[in-house]
């Protein structure tokens, strides 16, 4: 049983399944199809896990709010076109029902819409394993730490018995905005050296390396 953690709360883009570069790819994509200048691919990584606003304001300034469903629709169809070639990190598959078995609550807070998120749940097969969700659509969306506190309130979790595990500085900030421990894995959109400036608990190279700092920790 966990005995320092109740409860697990994972980001999923980045951190769960490997869809980064996707993201990035399709972000530029959609920026392209309108003739708007198209983000570098390190500003492309940084959004992933923002709101739609701050997305769009980070990656053009000047781009009139009038405009951003264009982009929104544009990055879907792109991002949707290339869908099936996304697939979960190695060892999640097997290591989400060893923590479910193992008595941790989870949770997923994601930048993904509440659409998005329920269709790669049932995609990947793991969304019998999770206990709650919130996504970008349904609150205030990250780094503000209301998907953490609405996800604690909904489990019953307290802040110090609750872990946020992400790939992003803004999964991060996120939980030191809620009073909450978080460790970094290093292999989606944000570099391990941005991941270890927000002072994590730990930053792991992979899932693999999550479980066992979770089997020795959590």
């Amino acid at each position: 049983m966990p005995s320092r953690y109740d409860l697990l709360v994972f980001d999923w883009d980045g951190t769960l399944i490997d869809s980064a570069a996707h993201i990035a790819v399709s972000l530029q994509a959609a920026f392209r199809d309108l003739g708007l200048r198209v983000p570098s691919d390190e500003a492309a990584r940084h959004v992933i896990g923002l709101g739609l606003e701050d997305t769009l304001r980070y990656l053009d300034p000047s781009l009139e709010p009038g405009r951003y469903q264009e982009v929104v629709d544009r990055y879907r169809t792109h991002f949707l076109a290339g869908d099936q070639i996304v697939e979960l990190f190695p060892a999640v598959a097997k290591g989400i029902p060893v923590l479910h078995q193992a008595g941790y609550l989870m949770a997923v807070a994601t930048g993904k819409s509440r659409r998005g998120l329920d269709r790669s749940l049932l995609a990947t097969g793991l969304n019998s394993y999770f206990h709650a969700s919130r996504c970008a659509d349904e609150g205030f969306p990250k780094p503000n730490p209301d998907m953490l506190y609405e996800i604690m309130r909904m489990l019953g979790a307290a802040p110090e018995r609750t872990l946020m595990i992400g790939d992003t500085t803004h999964d991060l900030q996120m939980a030191q905005n809620a009073g909450v421990a978080a460790v970094a894995v290093a292999h989606g959109a944000h570099a391990s050296a941005n991941l270890e400036s927000m002072n994590p608990l730990a930053c792991v190279e992979d899932f693999e390396k999550l479980m066992q700092w979770l089997q020795q920790n959590g």
